[in-house]
């Protein structure tokens, strides 16, 4: 057998390290909520300033900047459509979903909200300016909601992991029915034509996502 040798002051050392382990993993749990926090707040907050722009200075037309579709002009519009909005009650109906599906996709990585946002914006306008009916003027970011939905979903179907699958789940059991019907031609004035194009962008945006290397926010 033999003897051991001891160093006080390097076993004092790694002891410290490993009582200050929790705390500085707590500190870097909050730093990221604070950042998911920031970012929704900036994102869903830049859709309310550009409403309230609309709203206090109305001769400056900004509605018409949404889909037009199968017109060169109207192309904008997928760019622009998500923040332009036709009332109180379209932008306060997309605000809720906005926020807790977009804070679902920030996680495990912040890269994944902005895979699943690309996703949805691009796929809700392509698919506006394509399918939808002439003259007519598609706004709103409901085609994002459909489109984190979607990416959700999907995510829970391609990776196979436990927190995905419940996440998955989840949006399944509390959008499920409303976002059928969403996507369903039975409402005059609602695009379904974006909301059907935001799901597929979102899908899409999931299974892009899972051949991408995993880094951490």
């Amino acid at each position: 057998m033999h003897p051991t040798h001891t160093t006080p002051g390097r076993v004092g050392h790694v002891s410290t390290q490993c009582v200050n382990c929790p705390s500085q993993a707590a500190r870097s749990f909050v730093v990221q909520l604070k950042v998911r926090v920031a970012l929704l707040a900036l994102f869903v907050g830049s859709m309310w300033a550009t409403f309230f722009l609309s709203v206090s200075m109305p001769f400056l037309h900004l509605n018409r900047h949404g889909v037009v579709p199968r017109t060169l002009g109207g192309l904008q519009g997928i760019l622009f459509a998500p923040w332009l909005h036709a009332g109180l009650w379209h932008i306060s109906a997309n605000t809720g979903g906005l926020l807790a599906l977009g804070w679902l996709t920030t996680w495990p990585r912040i890269a994944n909200f902005w895979q699943a946002t690309a996703g949805a914006i691009l796929g809700a306008g392509l698919c506006a300016w394509l399918l939808g009916a002439p003259y007519s003027v598609h706004i709103g970011a409901s085609g994002a909601v459909f489109g984190y939905a979607g990416y959700l979903v999907a995510r829970g179907f391609y990776t196979r992991g436990l927190a995905s699958i419940l996440v998955a789940l989840f949006v399944d059991n509390g959008y499920g029915l409303s976002l059928l019907f969403g996507l369903l031609p039975n409402y005059p004035g609602v695009s379904w034509q974006s909301h059907l194009g935001g799901a597929i962008g979102g899908i899409i945006a999931a299974r892009l996502s899972r051949q991408t290397p995993r880094r951490q926010a």
